[in-house]
């Protein structure tokens, strides 16, 4: 199997999707998810190191600025989801939750699902908020850019801050997309 730093970023993004299509898995965009859904998304961040916990009235917020789930039948292989903040008056969507089924990871699906986000958040402003080089990576590949604290707003710092988001730049990264970065000077005054 390629590696992705061995071929383009679209296609990896076709063969994640070929995928999905043989295996009859829906790339889905919900606003709404059933109180079932989100009880076992909410109980999953719960026992997972690696994703930070989210209860289920904070699940239900954030679906309804939408969510991508993979899909078969009943079973959900993957999601992610977009918390909003707001900062003076400005709307900061934060890509969020992310997770993929452990019998799928091998196929780049949280790649898909980072990518379908990043498509629906860009025109917006979009962060991501990355511990693991893979996740630093992916936001890359998908034309994010890395900022670090000091170069971001105040407002931003201090909301991130009250939600326990902010985080050791050490272990942590900050991405932002381009329609962010184009006003992230701008919004660092206000």
């Amino acid at each position: 199997m390629k590696t992705i730093l061995d071929t383009d970023i679209k296609s990896v993004i076709e063969n994640a999707e070929a995928y999905c299509a043989e295996h009859d898995i829906e790339i889905k965009l919900v606003y709404k998810l059933s109180n079932k859904t989100l009880e076992l998304i909410s109980e999953r961040s719960k026992e997972l190191a690696t994703l930070y916990f989210v209860d289920v009235d904070m699940l239900r917020r954030r679906a309804e600025n939408g969510c991508f789930i993979l899909k078969k039948n009943d079973r959900i292989y993957g999601h992610i989801f977009v918390h909003e903040h707001r900062v003076k008056g400005h709307s900061v969507f934060e890509r969020t939750s992310l997770w993929v089924d452990r019998e799928c990871r091998n196929f780049n699906l949280g790649l898909l699902l980072m990518s379908r986000m990043t498509e629906l958040f860009s025109d917006t402003f979009l962060i991501s908020v990355a511990q693991t080089p893979k996740v630093h990576h992916y936001n890359e590949l998908l034309g994010m850019t890395h900022v670090t604290l000091a170069k971001m707003s105040v407002g931003l710092v201090e909301e991130l801050e009250k939600l326990g988001k902010l985080r050791d730049e050490l272990s942590f990264r900050y991405y932002v997309n381009d329609c962010f970065k184009s006003e992230i000077g701008h919004l660092k005054q206000i």
